[in-house]
């Protein structure tokens, strides 16, 4: 029998089973996609001292934009066969609550993580957030757990669908004008909403006006024009959103674990000088960074480690780089279809430090994480057009730093993990003190908010802010 004959409804309620399987976990049928998570958070405490500036509503969605579609993200072939990945469905990475299942049976850290299923984690954080309120008029900012990513499939993998792609996010904006409870969307008109959405900006920036060659329309809708949207990578002129680090494989849930897997790659053997992961190189005879460094290190295996990643091997198998990357000095980061690359993150954990070659791959990114002016602490950057057109080496380049500037980049490297991780949720007391990627994107986002809703009290124009914190590191006021 195949999962497109099973009905609807029992589809969900497998998926439902997944997503709640372990024990220690709350079940869907408690968080019901948009109820508090009463145990994990104080509501209606109002006058908690260390909560001021910072409460948080989360809107209670029709479960169409959220839970209902966790049931089709297996609907669409084309997407299996873009993503060059060996499996052909996705319903076991919704174990966990979007981390995916174990690695292995022992694993107590890490998981299959597909990065698809971070608005899903994302989502169950937030329900475990110490400062939720009941009242959206108390609430300093609104979260909305739309699955935008989940719901932008279709337009994406669908031929049927595909000029439609401008429908994207309308009957969500429908909703929130004129739906259940129009008011909290008039109080501020949406400067102080924000939600999570599991991909690049650039995949829900189409222009309607043109032929749709590739994404959506979802951020060009103009009513959401004020809504911040934390996604996977930013544009260059980003008007609503901010890049927050992707997910990566590794989830500790108590202080003990994250330690001691950094103490491991602190003290690992690095007999490589550096390593490059990724698929092959494209085809056609056209000069690429990409291609350059398969180049060099084929030259030069007694110094470049090669794991190869094509046809998707590699997506959720960290074992197969995360290993090398702790048997190297320097990961090299080139770009791809797009500047950033996830595993930039999975470097950062292995204490690896990344090589960039144009900045747009990570210092113009996660301002909120890794302010640019800490970049030459731990990564080096060489302009790729030195490499491809230049005849630049980077054996050359890499060689020429100094061990002592190796090992306090590599430290620096290692002080960066915790921040750009995402611990598991339901983690200990001790962990959750520790600021991680989740942290520091709703304290991100606070901080906009604080300065839009400031502005719009003296009259100004809340979007003639956009930009101006992208790169300030989150304060805690």
């Amino acid at each position: 029998m195949s999962l497109h004959s099973i009905p609807r409804a029992i589809r969900l309620l497998a998926l439902l089973f997944l997503f709640s399987r372990n024990s220690s976990e709350m079940t869907v049928a408690a968080i019901r996609f948009g109820d508090r998570a009463k145990g994990d958070a104080a509501f209606g405490a109002e006058d908690r001292p260390e909560c001021s500036g910072r409460w948080i509503y989360i809107r209670e969605l029709p479960t169409r934009f959220n839970a209902d579609l966790l049931a089709t993200c297996d609907e669409f072939p084309i997407l299996f066969e873009l993503r060059e990945q060996q499996e052909k469905s996705l319903l076991s990475f919704l174990a966990n609550h979007g981390l995916g299942p174990r690695t292995h049976n022992r694993s107590r850290s890490w998981y299959r993580t597909d990065p698809l299923f971070m608005e899903l984690h994302f989502h169950r954080r937030m329900l475990e957030y110490s400062c939720l309120t009941t009242e959206p008029a108390a609430a300093d900012a609104v979260f909305l757990p739309y699955y935008a990513a989940l719901d932008a499939l279709p337009y994406l993998y669908s031929p049927a669908h595909w000029n439609n792609s401008a429908l994207h996010g309308r009957d969500f904006v429908e909703w929130l004008l004129s739906g259940d409870r129009p008011e909290i969307w008039a109080r501020r008109a949406g400067h102080d909403h924000f939600l999570a959405m599991a991909g690049s900006a650039w995949d829900f920036d189409n222009d309607p006006a043109q032929f749709p060659l590739w994404g959506t329309a979802f951020l060009g809708l103009p009513e959401l024009y004020n809504v911040t949207a934390l996604t996977l990578e930013s544009r260059a002129w980003p008007l609503q959103e901010h890049a927050v680090p992707p997910p990566t494989s590794f989830h500790p849930a108590t202080v003990a674990r994250l330690d001691a897997w950094l103490s491991r790659a602190r003290r690992s053997r690095r007999p490589f000088l550096m390593l490059y992961a990724g698929g092959a190189a494209p085809t056609g005879g056209k000069l690429n960074i990409a291609s350059s460094i398969r180049a060099e290190c084929e030259l030069r295996p007694d110094l470049c480690d090669l794991v190869d990643c094509s046809e998707g091997i590699c997506a959720h198998d960290p074992a197969r780089y995360m290993r090398p990357m702790l048997r190297a000095r320097f990961c090299l980061q080139p770009p791809g279809e797009t500047p950033t690359r996830r595993s930039t993150f999975d470097s950062i954990l292995a204490g690896c430090i990344p090589v960039f070659f144009e900045e747009a791959s990570a210092a113009t990114q996660f301002g909120w994480h890794i302010p640019r002016s800490r970049y030459d602490d731990f990564s080096v950057l060489i302009p790729k057009e030195d490499v491809v057109f230049g005849g630049r080496r980077i054996v050359d380049v890499l060689e020429a730093i100094a061990p002592a500037r190796v090992r306090r980049m590599r430290e620096a490297v290692l002080e960066l993990a915790p921040a750009v991780m995402y611990r598991r949720h339901g983690s200990s007391g001790a962990l959750r003190s520790r600021k991680d990627a989740f942290d520091l994107a709703v304290e991100g986002v606070l901080q906009r908010i604080r300065r839009r809703v400031r502005a719009m009290e003296q009259g100004k124009n809340p979007l003639l802010l956009v930009g101006q914190d992208d790169d300030e590191e989150v304060d805690d006021a």
